[in-house]
C-alpha cells in the first residue's frame, strides 16, 4: 500500500503537471521597476520579506524576479502569471487593500519612495514556447529579448521561431525558456510596448562569454541563413524594424528570492 505521503506527492503532481500539448491559456505580466537612488536594496527586502508572500496569499504566481547584469538603471524586472485579465484586476485589488501590505509599505517608504517609475506590459504565451514555471536553471546567466516586428509580420516571426530558430538555439547551447507575444489588451500608460508586433522572449546561457559564442555560431549555421532568407522572401523583406529596435537583448541575474534561478 502506498503511504500517505507518496499519495500525496502524487496527487500535488496530477493537480500540477500541464501536458506539454496543451495550450497556456494563462495572462502574464512583465513589471519593470525603477528604484529610487540607493533604494534598490530596500525594494529587494520588500520583495523578499513582504511582497512575494502577500502575491501568492492574493492568488498572483510569482515567475521571474531579476536585475541586470550591468544594473545601470537601477532597476528589477520581474514576471507574475494569473488565470486571465479579470483575476489580475481582482488579485491586484486585494494584494493593494490588504493591511499587511499597506503596513510593508509604510515602513519601507519612512526615509521616502523606494520607486521612481513602473513599466508593465501583459503578455500570452506562443504556442511554441516552453512552460512558464518557477524552477532552476543552474549556474549562469538569463537574457531578455524583445523583437519589433515590422507591420503585420508578427506570424511571420512566430513560424520563423517555432519551425527553425528555437531548434537551432538548442543546437548551438542556448537553453529556450519562454516566448511571449503581449496580449491585445494593455490599458494604461506604463505600457511600453505595442500589441501586435512584439516577440519577447527569455533565455538561459553559461555565462555572457556564451550566450555571444552560442549566438555568433547560431549566425553562421547554413540551415539559420536558409530559414532566415526563406522568411523573409516571403513576408517580403525583414521580419523585424530596423536597428536598434528591432532586436533588444538585456542579460539578467536571478535575485536572492526569485523563484526561477
Amino acid at each position: 500500500m502506498k503511504s500517505l505521503l507518496s499519495l500525496l506527492t502524487f496527487g500535488l503532481l496530477a493537480a500540477t503537471a500541464t501536458p506539454a500539448s496543451a495550450a497556456d491559456t494563462r495572462l502574464f505580466e512583465m513589471r519593470v521597476y525603477y528604484a529610487a537612488e540607493g533604494k534598490l536594496d530596500a525594494l529587494n527586502a520588500r520583495f523578499r520579506d513582504h511582497t512575494l508572500k502577500l502575491f501568492t496569499k492574493h492568488g498572483i504566481t510569482n515567475l521571474g524576479y531579476f536585475v541586470p547584469a550591468k544594473n545601470t538603471e537601477n532597476k528589477l524586472v520581474y514576471f507574475l502569471a494569473y488565470a486571465d485579465r479579470s483575476a489580475r484586476d481582482a488579485s491586484w485589488k486585494a494584494f493593494g487593500s490588504d493591511p499587511d501590505w499597506k503596513a510593508a509599505q509604510k515602513a519601507s517608504e519612512v526615509n521616502g519612495k523606494l520607486i521612481t517609475k513602473v513599466e508593465s506590459a501583459f503578455l500570452t504565451a506562443t504556442d511554441y514556447g516552453v512552460l512558464a514555471e518557477a524552477k532552476s536553471y543552474g549556474k549562469g546567466v538569463f537574457e531578455l529579448r524583445t523583437y519589433t516586428t515590422e507591420a503585420g509580420r508578427l506570424d511571420d516571426l512566430n513560424a520563423r521561431f517555432r519551425d527553425h530558430t528555437l531548434k537551432l538555439f538548442e543546437k548551438h547551447g542556448m537553453t529556450n525558456m519562454t516566448y511571449w507575444n503581449l496580449a491585445a489588451d494593455q490599458k494604461g500608460a506604463k505600457n511600453p510596448y505595442v500589441a501586435g508586433n512584439t516577440l519577447i522572449y527569455l533565455l538561459h546561457h553559461e555565462s555572457e562569454a556564451a550566450a555571444k559564442a552560442s549566438f555568433d555560431a547560431f549566425r553562421a549555421d547554413p540551415a539559420w541563413i536558409a530559414a532566415k532568407e526563406a522568411s523573409e522572401k516571403k513576408a517580403g523583406g525583414s521580419l523585424t524594424v530596423a536597428q536598434p529596435n528591432g532586436v533588444k537583448s538585456e542579460f539578467l541575474v536571478p535575485t536572492d528570492y526569485s523563484p526561477v534561478k
